[in-house]
């Protein structure tokens, strides 16, 4: 039987906010994947090479400088007012790259945009954690993904269909109309979010504190990996198919179908994880059927679309469960007054990013571009063991068995299981 989780958490569920965030969340995950998947050949088109990662690695250094201290901007700004002000830059810079021509100036002004669409996650997750409750964790942190993955299945398609009319600039200035939609939304709906916090801490002691949590360091490195593979899939998935001689239509469809596991599993495997298995033994399962698949890519050189969308979808399986599990199971052992906590995690996306900048840009230096998948399978076949060693959190099936034991253990509940009184 997993052990116990004796965290005292201070929830108030608030349906009401949930769907708010949830809405903003579809609209967050559509602005966003429009522009994910055609930001590296805008890389390649102004540099004149696959090997793009300097821009990135740029983006997210400030993005994990900034989420080192994140809380304490927070406890300065409060919650809402950092989310919107992090939304309107965000506006502001897709407004301004679709004003500029493909250029320097450009890749600087998307650097700002990467890291404000960042900033703008990890925002909207830490309002989320301030209207949840662990019990539903699965399920409410599983239906704001699904719906944030709606957005991306559709981002993809919509954004390989305007590249080929309007260019880049066309897609960004889709970006700023749903940035500002956003905007208004939070600006009503989310301006009064409580701010309770916990004490403002340095990054030394917040270090300290966090590594006094093994099973928060574990997942984190589940969670670096999972970033370590987007990193790969978002900027050199699309250009390995470039590559082969795929036009951005066929792309588009290709995406399309790779994205569905979001939208198909997130859901279901949270409710399962809450209610009958807990996360561990998932996102075990996760991990190998990413691990595997990835190195699969390396195989594969054809142009059929038919294989890549399987191979594709296949390994967005293994990240759908990875995806929802971390979250279920990190939100489960914290709550909203842990904006320190919730901000170290969060910075698993940039640390995930640069080591996978880094050493993708070291590998393209000796190695044709299909070696990276060999790379990327080889790093999450190591998340197979922080993942056994995670204590479970207790599903409700497992906290019903032990209150139902305790009650049995005791002359009250003796009495209570009985039909007597006490």
């Amino acid at each position: 039987m997993p052990k116990v989780n004796k965290l005292k958490h201070d929830e108030r569920l608030n349906r009401k906010k949930v769907r708010t965030i949830n809405l903003i969340s579809f609209i967050l995950g559509f602005a966003s994947a429009i522009v994910a998947y055609i930001i590296s050949s805008y890389f390649k088109e102004v540099r004149g090479t696959d090997n793009i990662s300097i821009f990135y690695s740029i983006a997210y250094i400030f993005v994990l400088i900034i989420l080192f201290n994140f809380h304490k901007i927070i406890k300065r700004f409060g919650k809402s007012n950092t989310y919107l002000v992090s939304t309107f830059l965000m506006a502001i810079s897709s407004l301004l790259i679709f004003l500029l021509p493909i250029s320097k100036v450009g890749v600087f002004v998307i650097i700002i945009n990467i890291i404000f669409y960042n900033l703008c996650f990890v925002g909207k997750d830490i309002i989320l954690e301030s209207y949840s409750v662990d019990k539903m964790s699965g399920r409410i942190r599983g239906a704001n993904l699904t719906l944030m993955n709606i957005g991306f299945v559709i981002g993809p398609f919509i954004a390989t269909r305007i590249i080929d009319k309007f260019n880049f600039q066309g897609v960004f200035f889709l970006q700023f109309i749903l940035s500002m939609i956003i905007f208004i939304i939070a600006f009503k709906h989310l301006r009064r979010v409580n701010h309770r916090f916990k004490p403002v801490v340095t990054i030394n002691v917040l270090l300290k504190k966090i590594l006094k949590r093994k099973n928060i360091l574990k997942i984190y490195y589940v969670s670096f990996l999972l970033e370590f593979f987007y990193f790969i899939a978002i900027v050199y998935i699309p250009i390995y198919l470039r590559n082969l001689g795929l036009e951005w239509s066929q792309i588009g469809i290709i995406f399309i179908f790779m994205l569905l596991p979001f939208i198909l599993f997130e859901y279901p495997v949270g409710m399962l994880a809450d209610k009958k298995t807990g996360e561990k033994e998932l996102i075990i399962f996760g991990i190998f059927i990413i691990s595997i698949s990835s190195l699969s890519i390396f195989f594969v050189d054809t142009t059929s679309l038919v294989v890549w969308a399987v191979v594709l979808f296949i390994t967005r399986i293994g990240a759908s469960l990875i995806e929802i599990l971390r979250d279920s199971y990190f939100y489960k052992r914290i709550d909203g007054c842990d904006v320190d906590v919730i901000g170290f995690f969060k910075t698993s996306r940039p640390v995930g990013f640069l080591t996978a900048s880094i050493a993708s840009a070291i590998l393209l230096l000796f190695f044709p571009l299909k070696y990276i998948f060999i790379l990327l399978s080889v790093m999450l076949f190591t998340g197979l063991y922080p993942a056994y060693k995670l204590v479970d959190n207790l599903c409700e099936e497992e906290v019903a068995v032990l209150n139902k034991k305790s009650a049995r253990q005791s002359p009250d509940g003796l009495r209570r299981l009985a039909g007597g009184k006490k």
